[in-house]
């Protein structure tokens, strides 16, 4: 699946489910930045969009409406992400919105949420960066649910071996030279991998991923391998 197919959609999904100031939010406050971020940080890092939303609605300590950039919500954790640009808007800030814009965060963060910020700039020119950085979030606020090599098949345990042994990324066509299956469930397995966390995309192509490589927060004592 391609990036900008699976993005249309994540739009679309998203459009169907909002209502009022929540879907004019999102048509008109979505924009270039956070596409980008889409695209060169969240989807090279786990090739999917599950429980991300965007522009999403909360309500914040004087009972007014906000908007985070993209919520993650997933078990018991809430990120915020936003997106932060360096234009004629940021610099024109007054001083009570710079003060009411810090204070806004430390009620997200007393609600419990976790706050990531990027610059647009990061986003733009230093994206492995950015996706490091989140893929370290999410190895260390999921990985006890998830590391489990008990929770893995066989077939995906031969699978973490083998790029533990070529020590680099690993191709479809890899895993049915080890498993001797088509190339269909090769995927399937190496997307459930992604999931699991134990993977991350290793490159793409115009239409997929054409290879895969293991989590930079996973080692192998993670795998009891």
């Amino acid at each position: 699946m391609s990036f900008e197919f699976a993005y249309s959609e994540f739009i679309k999904f998203h459009e169907k489910k909002l209502r009022g100031e929540s879907l004019r939010r999102l048509k008109e406050g979505h924009g270039y930045a956070e596409k980008l971020f889409l695209e060169q940080v969240w989807w090279p890092a786990f090739g999917h969009f599950e429980n991300l939303y965007p522009e999403y609605e909360i309500y914040d300590f004087r009972d007014g409406i906000r908007f985070i950039d993209f919520a993650l919500l997933r078990d018991s954790h809430h990120l915020a992400i936003e997106i932060d640009g360096y234009g004629p808007h940021s610099q024109k800030m007054s001083r009570s919105q710079f003060s009411d814009q810090w204070m806004r965060q430390n009620h997200l963060i007393i609600d419990g949420w976790k706050i990531l910020r990027f610059s647009y700039d990061d986003v733009k020119e230093r994206p492995r960066m950015c996706e490091q950085l989140i893929q370290q979030f999410m190895g260390k606020w999921f990985s006890k649910s998830l590391k489990e090599p008990g929770q893995l098949s066989s077939e995906e345990k031969d699978i973490l071996r083998l790029s533990l042994r070529l020590k680099q990324s690993i191709t479809p066509k890899d895993v049915c030279t080890l498993l001797n299956i088509e190339q269909q469930k090769a995927r399937k397995l190496l997307h459930a991998l992604i999931e699991k966390q134990f993977l991350v995309p290793g490159g793409r192509g115009r239409q997929r991923l054409y290879c895969y490589k293991l989590s930079n927060v996973i080692s192998t004592a993670d795998l009891g391998m």
